[in-house]
């Protein structure tokens, strides 16, 4: 038995918050590990003792194990505590763990190195009889064998990197046409995210449900299973709803599936915490995807049902105590459903997004839980994962959990970067998610461009946004005079004043509107808008929320105002973003039309594709961006002649560098 009294906990953000939570519930002392980018991140704040190990990109300091090493023979740590991501599935770094006698809170070396390979684990687990998915999982990895492989097992096929996860180096290849270069892309990304170009194929299984389970070893031989987790709602096969149990599971089929996930586990001879996928297909046959040798990062739905804390059952068996749990005694009680907020813009293809955290405001009420690491004034850097916090809701039914989710994330407010939020209101009114009728295809089913665009300025919204605007103005102007009586602040000579605003929703924002805000009363104003006329009665306005009478109907918005001329609106979950234009000079970004080819985001320029003098036609691959763990190509928006070339291959760029200058065809 190896008992310890500090942590040290190799990762960041919301998991490192997380285990820390229960950690120092248990009574013993942790220590953070951070970047220069997330100095004053919470997990820093939380640790009860902190050390800086690198620079903010994460081969530089997540990544690297000698300074995370380092950091616990420094500050005397006992134990490390992975997290997920980064290093937790990393069996070198479990193994120098040992060697330097600190306790690594997790599985053995072997079984991380076993199945954290998804040629080795599909291939031990054909030899333990746990259904698999056909395809090819050889060493040979040439792509004249891939091809004549891909072949046999017949299209649509899914080529997978070996050692990865989280959707890189994944692609679904609909025809033989397509495959080299899927095997092209996929390489690249695998070996840029695990450092292995290894790859996997598997026939594609059209729309079925992504079904888990939770699993928990000791080291004395004990195994169980934690019940389900369906996670079939994804985007770029990244997970974005999870929920427990699985909306069509049976006694019967959890019993099975159950079975087989006890027995891969057991057939590593495994320890802690772990996770089995399945893919399940619509006749209720299911098959073995990959195993998570960590923790998941939808642990908390578990953990709702259960009642456990799984952190808390990880520290336990990583110090030689027994699970002290058997299957019978695990009751599932309840349902609940997690959704992940990500920094990432739906509307452009989910495109990963930077920036700084202006106001993060959680919601509070019955069943609801938030595992978050983020906090007002943060700022959120293109070296990390989008996913910045995790929103869970527990409910006596599967309704009753999907009702208190909609409604804490259209009472929850993140201003300062573009979300997913909206988009997870909209995911969870679906009738199909309703229904429970959910399978991978879901989004793609469900979203289509259109649906997906961002909705267009909303004049009772812009309306709301004037007036706040205008008494937060008033209210400063107030609070700066020394000389004005507050009961003439709205007047002039001539009666009472008029103010123009020309509203434009987002930054760069085609839509606008124009509207005049003049007031009536001490607490009510007329708002003229195009040919309408509204009367808003300002009931309240306290920190970032506001109460308003519109036309006599009450509602409820939360704002910020960040710089004059500029505010953040939040009603009903949906956020608006607006700038009064007769603040603001038009920006140079909005006078340039697609030939100006700036960076979406901060990020490393991988490839640069073309040069001075190249002809290239609309949707031509200009550049490669990698950010956040993904690469993302930069495409063409016009027919044009490169004209210049600012950036090069391995270099840093910000978001909004100009990158490429492209004369159009027509001049």
């Amino acid at each position: 038995m190896r008992t310890f009294k500090s942590i040290l906990v190799a990762n960041r953000g919301e998991i490192a918050v997380r285990v820390m939570r229960t950690a120092q519930a248990l009574g013993y002392k942790t220590i953070a590990v951070y970047s220069e980018a997330d100095a004053n991140a919470p997990h820093v704040q939380m640790a009860d003792d902190a050390v800086l190990i690198g620079p903010g990109p994460v081969g530089q300091s997540y990544l690297d194990m000698d300074r995370i090493l380092a950091a616990a023979k420094e500050t005397g740590a006992q134990a490390i505590h992975p997290g997920y991501g980064f290093l937790s599935e990393n069996a070198d770094f479990a193994r120098a763990c040992e060697a330097e006698g600190l306790v690594f809170i997790g599985p053995s070396a072997e079984a991380i190195d076993l199945m954290g390979n998804k040629a080795a684990a599909k291939r031990r687990m054909i030899a333990a009889d746990v259904p698999c998915v056909p395809g090819y999982e050889d060493a040979d990895q040439s792509d004249d064998v891939l091809i004549a492989a891909a072949k046999n097992i017949g299209y649509p096929i899914m080529v997978k990197a070996a050692a990865g996860g989280g959707g890189r180096g994944m692609r679904l290849v609909d025809d033989a046409k397509g495959l080299p270069g899927a095997l092209a892309s996929a390489r690249s990304e695998a070996l840029n995210a695990f450092g292995s170009d290894e790859l996997i194929l598997e026939k594609a299984i059209i729309r079925p449900r992504h079904v888990e389970f939770q699993i928990f070893a000791d080291s004395l031989g004990n195994v169980i299973h934690l019940g389900e987790r369906d996670c079939s709602v994804q985007r770029r096969h990244q997970k974005v709803v999870e929920e427990a149990p699985c909306p069509v599971m049976t006694d019967d089929l959890r019993a099975r599936m159950g079975a087989a996930a006890v027995e891969a586990a057991r057939s590593i001879d495994y320890r802690g915490a772990g996770t089995i996928e399945f893919l399940l297909d619509d006749a209720g046959e299911f098959y073995f995807l990959e195993m998570n040798t960590r923790l998941q990062v939808e642990h908390p739905v578990t953990e709702m049902i259960t009642g456990l804390d799984l952190v808390g059952l990880q520290i336990q068996v990583a110090e030689g105590h027994p699970l002290g749990l058997t299957q019978d005694d695990i009751k599932l009680s309840g349902h609940a459903i997690e959704v992940r907020l990500y920094a990432e813009d739906t509307t452009q293809d989910f495109l990963p997004c930077t920036g700084t955290i202006d106001l993060w405001q959680p919601a509070v009420g019955e069943g609801l839980r938030f595992d978050a690491g983020i906090e007002s004034g943060q700022d959120v850097s293109p070296f990390y994962d989008p996913m910045i916090a995790k929103v869970i809701a527990w409910g006596e039914t599967r309704e009753v959990a999907r009702h208190r989710l909609i409604e804490a994330l259209k009472d929850t407010v993140l201003f300062g970067l573009t979300t997913n939020l909206g988009f997870l209101i909209d995911i969870l009114g679906k009738q199909a998610f309703a229904k429970g009728e959910a399978t991978t295809g879901f989004i793609a089913d469900e979203f289509d461009a259109a649906a997906l665009a961002e909705p267009a300025p909303d004049k009772m919204e812009a309306a709301m946004a004037a007036v706040i605007q205008y008494e937060t103005e008033r209210q400063s102007a107030l609070g700066k005079s020394l000389n004005i009586a507050p009961s003439l602040m709205n007047w002039s000579s001539a009666g009472p004043l008029v103010t123009h605003y020309l509203y434009a929703q987002g930054v760069g924002g085609d839509g606008q509107l124009e509207l005049t805000v003049s007031p009536e009363n001490a607490t009510t104003y007329r708002v003229q808008i195009e040919d309408d006329a509204l009367s808003i009665e300002l009931l309240q306005l306290n920190g970032n929320t506001a109460r308003l009478a519109v036309n006599g109907r009450r509602h409820v918005v939360h704002f910020s105002v960040p710089t004059p001329g500029h505010i953040y609106l939040s009603v009903g979950g949906k956020t608006s973003n607006f700038r009064n234009r007769n603040a603001f000079p038009a920006s140079a970004e909005e006078a340039s039309g697609g030939g100006r080819v700036i960076a979406p985001m901060h990020g490393t320029l991988l490839e640069i594709c073309v040069e001075a003098g190249d002809a290239v036609k609309i949707g031509d691959r200009l550049a490669v961006l990698e950010a956040m763990k993904m690469q993302h190509d930069i495409l063409a928006e016009i027919d044009g002649d490169v004209v210049e070339v600012h950036s090069e291959a391995g270099v840093q760029v910000a978001a909004d560098d100009l990158l490429v200058e492209i004369e159009g065809t027509d001049g």
